[in-house]
């Protein structure tokens, strides 16, 4: 293999490709990055066997073959390079040389043999969105996906296509986020897409109304953004049946600017951390929301004021989760709705149904 291309390009496509790079492997292939020639043009693959990121950038090919190098290694020398462009050129024994300016580097490579075939789909269902669309409900949802795999299938975001309107839902065992839009499909879908591979495709994701095209499978899912495709696998196993978490009616409704509640929740946490874990006490009374907290380290107290109708309630909460919850609000305004001390906090847009999230209570220890 023989290539020429720009240093910038082939920087920005290793860049996002090697973050579907497994970072250990008994495979050594799976620690690098698959090159391959094609028609003026070089193809680029990261994949750890669960995550797949590939792309294609323009390239004079002076001569053809395929190659993989060692992801991390590979990137931090073009990084480096002091030219605009790199000549990437490799023998039979995987000696591979990379040239830019006075700069070069020989570095050993894998074969192409011992690289994995990429996943493909046949007869998939075919979705497509704007990009910033998505971007904003994978932002409003990741955040409430499982960290543990006590139950795999809650390291991942539910999607739900059903009447034209596609939902996506993570669950925690604490919290539970909810995301809606309408969609322009007839398809009906549940499937679960991994947090990992939600996180990546976050960062390839822009804030226009560009295009993107998802294509759905049995076991694995592929979507198309930009130039670059994400392939992944889906998760398995029974989702939260979540509809039944939801609580139906509410006895105290409270209507509060989103900022003022934030800055007062973190206030009062300040004398909370990882190792003084301790309630977040929210009194809703009289048109305010009283907060406060005791620890070791000391005690906080803070009020803002709201408009509340219904039932006083005291309840505790966990600091970090509703904080995170309304951080993912991205809006001024906010409706609490509660139903007992017992039932989660439910926070809604003011007005539509974009969203829903749940915050479970933390029982209080009564004196």
């Amino acid at each position: 293999m023989r290539i020429l291309c720009a240093k910038q390009a082939l920087v920005d496509a290793v860049n996002n490709v090697q973050r579907a790079v497994a970072s250990k492997s008994a495979l050594p292939a799976l620690e690098g990055v698959l090159l391959k020639t094609g028609d003026n043009s070089l193809f680029l693959a990261g994949y750890d066997m669960e995550l797949g990121i590939t792309t294609t950038i323009e390239a004079q090919v002076k001569e053809a073959g395929e190659i993989v190098l060692n992801a991390k290694l590979f990137l931090e020398i073009i990084r480096k390079l002091p030219s605009d462009e790199v000549l990437i050129q490799c023998n039979d024994k995987n000696n591979t040389t990379i040239k830019s300016g006075s700069s070069e580097f020989t570095i050993i490579g894998f074969s192409s043999a011992d690289y994995p075939e990429l996943p493909t789909i046949n007869g998939g269902a075919a979705i497509t969105m704007q990009q910033n669309v998505l971007k904003s409900m994978i932002r409003q949802t990741l955040f409430a996906v499982a960290q543990n795999d006590t139950r795999p299938v809650h390291t991942g975001v539910k999607f739900e296509i059903d009447s034209a309107i596609l939902r996506l839902i993570a669950v925690d065992g604490s919290r539970l986020a909810l995301r809606s839009e309408p969609i322009k499909s007839n398809e009906s879908l549940n499937f679960v897409v991994p947090g990992k591979t939600l996180g990546e495709v976050l960062k390839l994701l822009n804030e226009e109304d560009e295009p993107l095209y998802m294509t759905v499978g049995a076991r694995h899912i592929i979507l198309e953004i930009g130039g670059y495709s994400v392939f992944s696998r889906l998760l398995d196993g029974e989702f939260l049946p979540y509809r039944k978490a939801i609580p139906a009616n509410a006895t105290t409704t409270v209507r509060i600017k989103t900022r003022e509640l934030i800055d007062a929740v973190d206030r009062a946490s300040l004398v909370i951390n990882d190792r003084l874990k301790s309630p977040l006490i929210c009194r809703f009374k009289d048109d305010q929301i009283s907060l406060s907290c005791i620890t070791a380290l000391g005690s906080a107290n803070d009020v803002i004021d709201a408009k509340i109708e219904g039932q006083q309630e005291e309840m505790g909460f966990n600091s970090r989760f509703l904080l995170e919850a309304l951080r993912n609000t991205e809006c001024d305004e906010v409706v609490i709705e509660l139903s007992g001390t017992q039932s989660p906090m439910k926070i809604v847009p003011t007005s539509g149904d974009g969203f829903l999230f749940l915050v479970l209570p933390v029982r209080l220890k009564r004196v």
